[in-house]
C-alpha cells in the first residue's frame, strides 16, 4: 500500500490545498492529512478546529483520506504513517526555495521517503490562508478562496475576536 502525507497548519484550509489533497490523493492509496500544531504561525483556529474543517471538507474523498493532527518532525511523523511519500504544494518561485531546502533537510534525515510537489492550479495559485485571514479580519469577501463551509467558520470567528479595522 503507497502512504502519502500531505503536512499543513490548513488554518483555515482553502480551495488551493483542497486542489492539492484531490490530486496528491491520487498518487498515493492511503493520504493521511496531518495538521500541524505550529503556534509560531498565531492559528486562529485550535487543531481540534482545523482537523475537523479538514475532514468536513474531505467527507466526499472515502476513506483513502486519513486527517490526524501531529507535533514532531514531519520526517518522524511520516515514518510512524507508514508513508514514502511527502505531498507539497507549490504556489511561486518563494514557495520553492524553502520547500526545496525543507526536501533536503528531510531526505537526510530519511532518504527512503520522498517529496513530491504538486504545482497549484494557476488560478489558486494566490491563495494562502495567512492571506485569507487577513482579508477575513479586514471585512473582506474570502468566498473565492474557501468553501462556503469554510467561509462561515472564519467570518464566525472573526466576529468573536473582533474586526482590525474597528
Amino acid at each position: 500500500m503507497r502512504v502519502g502525507v500531505y503536512p499543513g497548519t490548513f488554518d483555515p484550509i482553502t480551495l488551493g490545498h483542497m486542489d492539492i489533497l484531490r490530486r496528491g490523493a491520487k498518487l498515493v492509496d492511503r493520504l493521511v492529512v496531518g495538521v500541524t500544531t505550529n503556534p509560531s504561525k498565531n492559528p486562529m483556529f485550535s487543531v481540534e478546529e482545523r482537523m475537523a474543517m479538514v475532514r468536513r471538507e474531505t467527507a466526499d474523498m472515502g476513506d483513502a483520506i486519513h486527517v490526524v493532527s501531529f507535533n514532531s518532525l514531519l520526517m518522524d511523523f511520516a515514518e510512524r504513517e507508514g508513508a514514502s511519500m511527502i505531498v507539497r504544494g507549490l504556489r511561486a518561485v518563494a514557495d520553492f526555495e524553502y520547500e526545496y531546502q525543507m526536501a533536503g533537510m528531510n531526505q537526510q534525515l530519511n532518504h527512503r521517503i520522498e517529496t513530491v510537489f504538486l504545482m497549484a492550479d494557476v488560478s489558486l495559485q494566490p491563495i494562502a490562508s495567512r492571506l485569507v485571514k487577513e482579508i477575513a479580519s479586514y471585512g473582506g469577501q474570502i468566498n473565492r478562496f474557501v468553501t462556503d463551509a469554510v467561509r462561515v467558520d472564519v467570518e464566525k470567528r472573526v466576529r468573536e475576536i473582533g474586526l482590525k479595522g474597528d
